[in-house]
């Protein structure tokens, strides 16, 4: 089942223009990562509406004191980035449609998509809409989200992508839209 850009508008309002520039990426990254039933695409689309502030953001926003928190400490170390105050905070953070973040999270999803190690070296190719889009379906993927969807399980869904139920209410309004427009039985 394929998304049109009318569809992805009614879903996501703000991301006007931007649908057009993502609507391919993201069909093309569904079908992929098996995103194929109407509930598994709501589920989908509503997450990554929420983590891309409606398609607008394929970069994590923030100045270095904000990522300095990805370059030293024990999230850095969790991410795998180096112990050093050496910008890795800033090379590897957050980009795609769902945030990949951390050196590790980069070799894997670089491994995943291309069978190489190219993110690492390249890691803006997650603000490209057809890798910011194929990342997430990746990671969706990767972390069993299309089962969860398949039962509903959205606020589990949300803790895989965010760690807790951050922006909830959000998500929730999204996946409401999301099904509203996907899920209709056809008359």
């Amino acid at each position: 089942m394929d998304v049109t850009q009318q569809q992805l508008i009614k879903i996501m309002p703000n991301a006007r223009s931007l649908a057009g520039v993502f609507v391919s990426a993201l069909n093309s990254a569904m079908s992929r990562y098996r995103i194929e039933t109407p509930k598994r695409i709501a589920a989908f689309l509503a997450q990554v509406g929420h983590e891309s502030g409606q398609l607008r953001y394929v970069r994590e926003l923030g100045g270095d004191q904000y990522l300095s928190k990805y370059d030293t400490g024990s999230l850095a170390a969790r991410l795998g980035n180096t112990p050093q105050a050496d910008g890795d905070g800033q090379k590897y953070r957050g980009r795609g449609l769902i945030q990949i973040t951390g050196h590790d999270n980069y070799l894997r999803c670089s491994l995943g998509l291309f069978g190489d190690e190219r993110l690492l070296a390249l890691p803006e190719l997650l603000e490209q809409p057809q890798w910011a889009a194929q990342s997430a379906a990746w990671f969706w993927e990767q972390n069993g989200l299309n089962e969860l969807a398949d039962r509903d399980q959205f606020n589990s869904i949300t803790r895989r992508i965010n760690g807790g139920l951050n922006g909830l209410e959000e998500r929730l309004k999204l996946w409401a839209r999301a099904k509203e427009v996907l899920c209709q039985p056809s008359i």
